[in-house]
Formats: structure tokens, C-alpha cells, sequence
């Protein structure tokens, strides 16, 4: 596997991942019909930076870096990651995780955090705590989940330096 900085030829393959994720509404607060270029402007235009993971030439995963606030508190990031629904289990978001937290580190970022972790994303929330994120609040109901309605959120966090 590779991970690398995001080309404009990338798009495509990261449109390929981030629509169906998008479009299930479980995971990510976007609007369900988000369109290609509102996702585009969020993921690649607004980020400091966004990078994929290949696996064989393949584009199987994703994440973005960016300031979690501006001014005072531009110094914790916030991430968002996506890994291709075939691809999920086998080491792809724990590698970005890792590349991410490095690359934070790299562009001066003294910690990150993450705004909406979706409380029923048991997955995510556990690999996360694996690396090293702590649950620093939890915002009840503040997801409104297409099946078991509204859900609880949790903010975590991690000191980098």
C-alpha cells in the first residue's frame, strides 16, 4: 500500500469511495444527495491537504487534514477518513490513522480532533481508541441515523506532540 498526496486525476477514484459512503448517510453528516462538486470542494478545496491510499494501482481509501478552527485554535486538525466498502477490515483506515497523525505532526498540528464520531460506528470508534484517541465529550442525539434515528455523537481527541 501506498499513501500519497491527492492528484486532481485522483478524483475520480475518490468520488468512487466517498459517493456510496455519503449516500448511506451513516457515518458522515452530508446531506444524502450531496453532489460530486459540493463533495469535491469539501474534501480536496476546503482541506489543507487530502490524501489516498493504493493498494496495486487501486484508489481504496482516503482522508483530508485540515484546521479544526482558525486563528486560536489552528494548531489541533481535524481528519476525515473513508476506506472503499470492499476494502474495509484489512488495515487500510488504521494506516491512514497513522499516516495522518505523522503528517499532522509534520505540518506543525499539536493535536487532532474529531468532531462527529458517530456513536453506532462501533468500528471506527475502536479504531480510533486504538490509536491513542480519547472520548472528550459526547453530544446526545446529535446524528440523525437513517435507521436507528437520532444517535449519539462523540468528540474525540488526541495530543500529537
Amino acid at each position: 500500500m501506498e499513501i500519497v498526496q491527492m492528484q486532481a486525476s485522483d478524483w475520480p477514484g475518490v468520488w468512487s469511495i466517498l459517493e456510496p459512503t455519503f449516500r448511506e448517510g451513516t457515518t458522515y453528516a452530508f446531506e444524502t444527495g450531496i453532489t460530486e462538486v459540493e463533495a469535491q470542494r469539501y474534501w480536496v478545496e476546503l482541506p489543507r491537504a487530502t490524501f489516498i491510499a493504493r493498494v496495486d494501482g487501486e484508489i481504496l481509501g482516503t482522508y483530508y487534514i485540515k484546521p479544526n478552527q482558525p486563528g486560536q485554535g489552528a494548531h489541533v486538525c481535524n481528519c476525515g477518513y473513508v476506506v472503499a466498502e470492499r476494502a474495509r477490515g484489512q488495515g487500510i483506515a488504521s494506516a491512514l490513522c497513522e499516516h495522518s497523525q505523522e503528517t499532522a505532526r509534520g505540518m506543525g498540528f499539536r493535536a487532532m480532533q474529531y468532531n462527529l464520531v458517530v456513536a453506532t460506528n462501533t468500528a471506527a470508534v475502536r479504531l480510533w481508541q486504538k490509536h491513542g484517541f480519547h472520548i472528550v465529550g459526547t453530544l446526545p442525539g446529535a446524528f440523525k441515523h437513517p435507521e436507528h434515528g437520532y444517535v449519539d455523537a462523540h468528540v474525540m481527541y488526541k495530543i500529537l506532540v
